[in-house]
Protein backbone atom coordinates (compact mmCIF):
# COMPACT_ATOMS: atom_id res chain seq x y z
CA UNK A 1 0.00 0.00 0.00
CA UNK A 2 1.14 3.23 -1.19
CA UNK A 3 -0.08 6.28 1.26
CA UNK A 4 0.68 10.02 0.40
CA UNK A 5 0.54 12.68 2.99
CA UNK A 6 -0.64 16.26 1.36
CA UNK A 7 -1.87 19.26 2.39
CA UNK A 8 -3.28 21.99 -0.09
CA UNK A 9 -1.10 23.96 0.92
CA UNK A 10 2.22 24.95 2.90
CA UNK A 11 2.82 24.52 6.66
CA UNK A 12 -0.60 22.25 7.38
CA UNK A 13 1.76 20.47 9.43
CA UNK A 14 1.84 17.72 7.29
CA UNK A 15 5.43 16.69 7.60
CA UNK A 16 4.27 16.37 11.26
CA UNK A 17 1.94 14.22 10.67
CA UNK A 18 3.79 11.66 8.32
CA UNK A 19 6.82 11.27 10.46
CA UNK A 20 3.86 11.08 13.49
CA UNK A 21 2.19 8.63 11.83
CA UNK A 22 5.31 6.43 10.66
CA UNK A 23 5.90 5.84 14.21
CA UNK A 24 3.02 4.25 14.82
CA UNK A 25 2.25 2.62 11.53
CA UNK A 26 1.46 -1.14 12.60
CA UNK A 27 3.02 -2.92 9.39
CA UNK A 28 6.44 -3.49 7.91
CA UNK A 29 7.29 0.57 6.12
CA UNK A 30 9.51 2.48 4.15
CA UNK A 31 9.31 5.92 4.13
CA UNK A 32 9.70 8.18 0.86
CA UNK A 33 9.83 12.55 1.28
CA UNK A 34 8.26 13.56 -2.13
CA UNK A 35 9.05 17.27 -1.18
CA UNK A 36 11.92 17.62 -3.22
CA UNK A 37 12.12 21.26 -3.39
CA UNK A 38 12.25 21.38 0.78
CA UNK A 39 12.44 18.63 1.68
CA UNK A 40 12.16 18.34 5.54
CA UNK A 41 10.85 14.37 6.94
CA UNK A 42 14.77 13.54 7.53
CA UNK A 43 14.60 16.38 10.16
CA UNK A 44 12.46 14.39 12.24
CA UNK A 45 13.83 10.82 11.75
CA UNK A 46 17.23 10.27 12.35
CA UNK A 47 19.21 8.79 9.48
CA UNK A 48 21.90 8.13 7.44
CA UNK A 49 22.19 7.97 3.47
CA UNK A 50 24.16 4.86 2.42
CA UNK A 51 24.02 6.52 -1.45
CA UNK A 52 23.10 9.37 -3.29
CA UNK A 53 21.85 8.63 -6.73
CA UNK A 54 21.90 12.14 -9.29
CA UNK A 55 18.65 12.03 -11.55
CA UNK A 56 19.16 13.94 -15.08
CA UNK A 57 17.28 14.95 -18.10
CA UNK A 58 18.08 14.67 -21.73
CA UNK A 59 18.29 18.17 -23.07
CA UNK A 60 19.40 19.96 -26.29
CA UNK A 61 22.96 21.92 -25.02
CA UNK A 62 24.07 22.93 -28.82
CA UNK A 63 23.44 23.19 -32.67
CA UNK A 64 26.41 22.28 -34.54
CA UNK A 65 27.02 24.04 -37.94
CA UNK A 66 25.17 21.24 -39.75
CA UNK A 67 21.86 23.55 -39.00
CA UNK A 68 20.28 24.42 -42.07
CA UNK A 69 17.82 26.87 -40.21
CA UNK A 70 14.47 25.46 -41.25
CA UNK A 71 13.38 26.43 -37.73
CA UNK A 72 11.32 22.61 -37.16
CA UNK A 73 12.85 22.70 -34.00
CA UNK A 74 12.03 26.02 -32.80
CA UNK A 75 8.21 25.31 -34.20
CA UNK A 76 7.46 22.06 -32.12
CA UNK A 77 9.11 23.25 -28.50
CA UNK A 78 6.16 24.51 -26.56
CA UNK A 79 8.70 25.27 -23.67
CA UNK A 80 10.75 28.20 -25.56
CA UNK A 81 14.01 26.24 -24.98
CA UNK A 82 15.59 26.29 -28.57
CA UNK A 83 14.89 29.11 -30.65
CA UNK A 84 16.02 31.41 -33.55
CA UNK A 85 18.49 34.48 -32.67
CA UNK A 86 20.36 36.62 -35.00
CA UNK A 87 20.09 34.14 -37.72
CA UNK A 88 21.09 31.32 -35.50
CA UNK A 89 19.28 28.33 -33.72
CA UNK A 90 20.08 28.49 -29.90
CA UNK A 91 19.01 26.23 -26.97
CA UNK A 92 18.15 27.31 -23.28
CA UNK A 93 19.02 24.04 -21.92
CA UNK A 94 17.11 25.22 -18.16
CA UNK A 95 14.11 25.87 -19.93
CA UNK A 96 13.95 22.18 -21.64
CA UNK A 97 11.33 19.76 -20.36
CA UNK A 98 13.13 16.53 -21.83
CA UNK A 99 10.14 15.45 -24.45
CA UNK A 100 12.91 15.35 -27.15
CA UNK A 101 10.56 16.66 -29.95
CA UNK A 102 13.19 19.15 -31.46
CA UNK A 103 15.84 16.23 -32.04
CA UNK A 104 13.43 13.93 -33.52
CA UNK A 105 12.36 16.52 -35.73
CA UNK A 106 15.75 17.85 -36.80
CA UNK A 107 16.59 16.27 -40.12
CA UNK A 108 20.58 17.18 -40.58
CA UNK A 109 20.57 16.03 -36.64
CA UNK A 110 22.37 19.32 -35.52
CA UNK A 111 21.24 18.98 -32.15
CA UNK A 112 24.03 18.20 -29.73
CA UNK A 113 22.19 17.24 -26.04
CA UNK A 114 23.60 16.34 -22.91
CA UNK A 115 22.44 16.11 -19.38
CA UNK A 116 21.00 18.48 -17.25
CA UNK A 117 20.86 17.83 -13.56
CA UNK A 118 17.54 17.71 -11.92
CA UNK A 119 18.26 16.83 -8.74
CA UNK A 120 19.84 13.82 -6.29
CA UNK A 121 17.79 10.88 -4.30
CA UNK A 122 19.22 9.71 -1.01
CA UNK A 123 18.83 6.25 0.08
CA UNK A 124 19.64 5.30 3.47
CA UNK A 125 17.73 3.59 6.38
CA UNK A 126 16.13 5.04 10.15
CA UNK A 127 17.88 4.53 13.30
CA UNK A 128 15.20 1.66 13.80
CA UNK A 129 16.30 -0.02 10.69
CA UNK A 130 13.75 1.06 7.94
CA UNK A 131 14.44 2.20 4.64
CA UNK A 132 14.28 5.77 4.13
CA UNK A 133 14.32 7.58 0.46
CA UNK A 134 14.98 11.44 0.37
CA UNK A 135 14.70 13.54 -2.92
CA UNK A 136 16.33 17.01 -3.53
CA UNK A 137 16.00 18.62 -6.53
CA UNK A 138 18.96 20.80 -7.59
CA UNK A 139 19.27 24.82 -6.49
CA UNK A 140 17.70 26.80 -9.54
CA UNK A 141 16.18 23.81 -11.07
CA UNK A 142 12.37 24.55 -11.67
CA UNK A 143 11.06 21.18 -12.67
CA UNK A 144 10.76 18.31 -10.31
CA UNK A 145 8.11 15.92 -11.74
CA UNK A 146 10.62 13.54 -13.79
CA UNK A 147 12.85 13.65 -10.19
CA UNK A 148 9.83 13.06 -8.26
CA UNK A 149 8.85 9.81 -10.48
CA UNK A 150 12.25 8.53 -9.98
CA UNK A 151 12.41 8.72 -6.18
CA UNK A 152 9.26 7.14 -6.29
CA UNK A 153 9.83 3.93 -8.51
CA UNK A 154 12.98 3.52 -6.66
CA UNK A 155 10.85 4.11 -3.57
CA UNK A 156 7.75 1.67 -4.49
CA UNK A 157 10.57 -1.25 -5.44
CA UNK A 158 11.94 -1.06 -2.24
CA UNK A 159 8.19 -1.22 -0.27
CA UNK A 160 7.79 -4.49 -3.20
CA UNK A 161 11.06 -5.97 -2.32
CA UNK A 162 10.67 -5.62 1.60
CA UNK A 163 6.80 -6.71 1.72
CA UNK A 164 6.04 -3.47 3.15
CA UNK A 165 3.94 -0.23 2.87
CA UNK A 166 5.15 3.17 1.12
CA UNK A 167 4.43 6.30 3.35
CA UNK A 168 4.80 9.59 1.11
CA UNK A 169 5.37 12.78 2.65
CA UNK A 170 4.16 15.04 -0.79
CA UNK A 171 4.84 18.11 -1.75
CA UNK A 172 2.63 20.96 -0.92
CA UNK A 173 -0.35 22.53 -2.93
CA UNK A 174 -2.42 20.70 -5.86
CA UNK A 175 -0.28 22.16 -8.75
CA UNK A 176 2.46 19.28 -10.91
CA UNK A 177 4.80 18.24 -8.06
CA UNK A 178 1.88 16.89 -6.00
CA UNK A 179 -0.17 15.25 -8.56
CA UNK A 180 2.85 13.46 -9.70
CA UNK A 181 3.21 11.84 -6.37
CA UNK A 182 -0.40 11.26 -6.07
CA UNK A 183 0.06 9.36 -9.32
CA UNK A 184 2.49 6.62 -7.55
CA UNK A 185 -0.17 6.57 -4.40
CA UNK A 186 -3.03 4.09 -3.59
CA UNK A 187 -4.60 6.21 -1.49
CA UNK A 188 -4.16 10.05 0.02
CA UNK A 189 -4.54 11.57 3.67
CA UNK A 190 -5.13 15.07 3.57
CA UNK A 191 -3.69 17.14 6.47
CA UNK A 192 -6.11 20.25 7.26
CA UNK A 193 -5.44 23.45 8.47
CA UNK A 194 -8.23 24.42 10.63
CA UNK A 195 -7.70 28.34 9.15
CA UNK A 196 -10.17 30.47 6.26
CA UNK A 197 -7.09 29.64 4.04
CA UNK A 198 -6.76 26.10 5.64
CA UNK A 199 -10.13 25.39 4.12
CA UNK A 200 -10.63 27.17 1.33
CA UNK A 201 -6.86 25.48 -0.16
CA UNK A 202 -8.61 22.15 1.40
CA UNK A 203 -11.74 21.99 -0.65
CA UNK A 204 -9.37 22.78 -4.22
CA UNK A 205 -6.87 19.87 -2.80
CA UNK A 206 -9.90 17.39 -2.36
CA UNK A 207 -11.44 18.79 -5.84
CA UNK A 208 -7.97 17.61 -7.41
CA UNK A 209 -7.39 14.17 -5.71
CA UNK A 210 -11.08 13.26 -5.82
CA UNK A 211 -10.57 13.24 -9.77
CA UNK A 212 -7.93 10.87 -9.29
CA UNK A 213 -10.80 7.93 -7.80
CA UNK A 214 -8.75 6.85 -5.13
CA UNK A 215 -9.13 5.96 -1.67
CA UNK A 216 -9.03 9.17 0.72
CA UNK A 217 -8.98 10.33 4.75
CA UNK A 218 -8.12 13.60 6.50
CA UNK A 219 -6.25 14.24 9.57
CA UNK A 220 -7.35 18.21 11.26
CA UNK A 221 -3.84 19.19 12.78
CA UNK A 222 -4.28 22.06 15.39
CA UNK A 223 -7.61 20.78 16.53
CA UNK A 224 -9.42 22.74 19.15
CA UNK A 225 -8.55 27.01 18.70
CA UNK A 226 -10.83 28.77 19.98
CA UNK A 227 -10.41 31.68 17.06
CA UNK A 228 -10.71 28.98 14.76
CA UNK A 229 -13.67 26.92 15.68
CA UNK A 230 -15.82 28.04 13.59
CA UNK A 231 -13.19 27.06 10.40
CA UNK A 232 -13.21 23.59 12.20
CA UNK A 233 -16.98 23.04 12.38
CA UNK A 234 -16.90 23.90 8.97
CA UNK A 235 -14.38 21.22 7.81
CA UNK A 236 -16.12 18.55 10.15
CA UNK A 237 -19.20 19.35 8.34
CA UNK A 238 -17.75 19.07 4.75
CA UNK A 239 -16.35 15.68 5.52
CA UNK A 240 -19.44 14.41 6.50
CA UNK A 241 -21.00 15.34 3.32
CA UNK A 242 -18.06 14.40 1.34
CA UNK A 243 -17.97 11.01 3.41
CA UNK A 244 -14.33 11.72 4.42
CA UNK A 245 -12.99 9.65 7.21
CA UNK A 246 -11.38 12.18 9.47
CA UNK A 247 -8.92 9.75 10.82
CA UNK A 248 -7.55 12.46 13.79
CA UNK A 249 -7.76 15.98 15.53
CA UNK A 250 -4.60 16.50 16.47
CA UNK A 251 -4.49 19.18 19.53
CA UNK A 252 -3.46 22.75 18.99
CA UNK A 253 -0.76 23.26 21.58
CA UNK A 254 1.66 26.17 21.69
CA UNK A 255 4.38 24.41 23.22
CA UNK A 256 4.13 21.84 20.64
CA UNK A 257 4.74 24.32 17.77
CA UNK A 258 7.39 25.75 19.14
CA UNK A 259 9.41 22.28 19.86
CA UNK A 260 8.56 21.57 15.98
CA UNK A 261 10.02 24.47 14.62
CA UNK A 262 13.56 23.61 16.47
CA UNK A 263 12.97 20.51 14.97
CA UNK A 264 11.80 18.32 18.01
CA UNK A 265 8.49 16.57 16.89
CA UNK A 266 5.51 16.84 19.52
CA UNK A 267 4.97 13.61 19.86
CA UNK A 268 8.14 12.81 21.98
CA UNK A 269 6.78 15.55 24.95
CA UNK A 270 3.13 14.49 24.67
CA UNK A 271 1.12 11.72 25.93
CA UNK A 272 -1.92 13.41 23.93
CA UNK A 273 -0.01 13.30 20.46
CA UNK A 274 1.15 10.01 21.02
CA UNK A 275 -2.29 8.49 21.63
CA UNK A 276 -3.65 10.47 19.01
CA UNK A 277 -1.26 9.21 16.51
CA UNK A 278 -1.41 5.94 17.20
CA UNK A 279 -5.21 5.49 17.23
CA UNK A 280 -5.12 7.79 13.89
CA UNK A 281 -2.04 5.32 12.26
CA UNK A 282 -4.45 2.22 13.02
CA UNK A 283 -7.24 3.83 11.58
CA UNK A 284 -5.46 4.56 8.82
CA UNK A 285 -4.14 1.22 8.30
CA UNK A 286 -7.24 -0.29 8.60
CA UNK A 287 -9.53 1.49 5.79
CA UNK A 288 -7.01 1.31 3.48
CA UNK A 289 -6.58 -2.29 4.12
CA UNK A 290 -8.32 -3.42 1.09
CA UNK A 291 -5.48 -1.46 -1.44
CA UNK A 292 -2.37 -3.45 0.24
CA UNK A 293 -0.15 -4.87 -2.09
CA UNK A 294 1.31 -8.21 -1.40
Amino acid sequence: MRILFASGKGGAGKTTVTAGIAAFWPNPAVLADADVEAPDLGLYLPHAFAEETPVGLEVPVRVTDACDLCGECTSICQFNAIKKLGGRIMPFSDMCHGCGGCTAVCAPHAIVTGERELGRIGFGALEDGRIFLEGRSRVGEAMTPPLIRALLSKASACAAREKADLLIDAPPGVSCPVMTAAASADAVVLVIDPTPFGVHDFKLALRAFESLGKPMAAVINRSGQPSAAACEAELIAFCGEKGLPVAARLPFDREAAARAAAGRHPMLDSEDWRECLSEAARTLSTLFEGGRHA
